[in-house]
């Protein structure tokens, strides 16, 4: 049966994007059989994986609404053992469309739960809210990877993301669980990167990877070629870096 880890963080710019893309190429790379969902509007992990989200018809968000079967969401990417189901911005919409729906928490996972032996690993990229798509990617998870920017700001609203969380494990899906914490757009050269990995591993009760995403050009430059980073710059610190993430994920497999 398919592990499926939501990545979330009601912060924007955090990394979830950059996560979603990466850990999915290299684990892919790591020949596991990779299912993408972006549950984003904005759609940057269907556009940084190569996929023109404007040309799909069959996307999460007609999913969503019953306009199409999960079979039809899925996309192939040019990435060996890695699909897609994309989004685009009508996904905006869904969580007016879903008013009055019943076990409107469930959608996503009912879906889903069609297709989930199917793959190794099912990655969904929430969006930077926590709204009703992101319940529905708690309730669908089996574990939750929060990536934290090594930023003065880092730990605001994390103790908001950990408390719906909670609420979900308690109403929802009692099964979720914490993956941990990834430490992104880390600095070397500065002291606040350090302070702040610091301050989490003292405050936060949870899981750490040891990788910490580093702050780099190239990987900032991929998602505009439609790449991910390990195809983009092979050798680049951010290629090697979501490598070690993607070890570490499987190595929990466990959890």
């Amino acid at each position: 049966m398919g592990r499926i880890i939501a990545i979330a963080n009601q912060k924007g710019g955090v990394g979830k994007t950059t996560t979603s893309i990466n850990l999915s190429a290299c684990l892919a790379e790591a020949g596991k059989k990779i299912l993408v969902i972006d549950l984003d509007p904005q759609g940057n992990t269907t556009s940084g994986l190569g996929i023109d989200k404007e040309e799909m018809d069959h996307t999460v968000y007609e999913l969503i609404l019953d306009e199409c079967t999960v079979k039809q969401s899925i996309h192939k990417t040019e990435i060996e053992n890695l699909d897609i189901i994309p989004s685009n911005v009508n996904l905006a919409g869904a969580e007016i469309e879903l008013l009055g729906i019943n076990d409107k928490e469930y959608i996503l996972k009912n879906a889903i739960d069609y297709i989930r032996d199917d793959y190794d690993f099912i990655i969904i990229d929430c969006p930077p809210s926590l709204n009703m798509l992101t319940v529905n990617a708690m309730t669908t998870a089996d574990t939750i990877l929060v990536p934290i920017q090594c930023e003065y700001y880092a730990l605001e609203g994390i103790s908001q993301l950990i408390h719906t969380i909670d609420l979900v494990q308690e109403r929802l899906n009692p099964n979720l669980k914490m993956e941990g914490v990834v430490f992104t757009m880390y600095d070397s050269r500065t002291n606040l990167s350090n302070e702040v990995v610091d301050n989490v591993k003292t405050n936060l009760n949870t899981t750490i990877y040891n990788t910490i995403i580093p702050r780099n050009v190239r990987l900032a430059e991929a998602p505009s070629h439609g790449l991910p980073i390990n195809l983009y710059d092979s050798k680049s610190a951010g290629a090697e870096s979501y490598r070690l993430l993607a070890k570490e994920v499987i190595g929990r497999e466990d959890v």
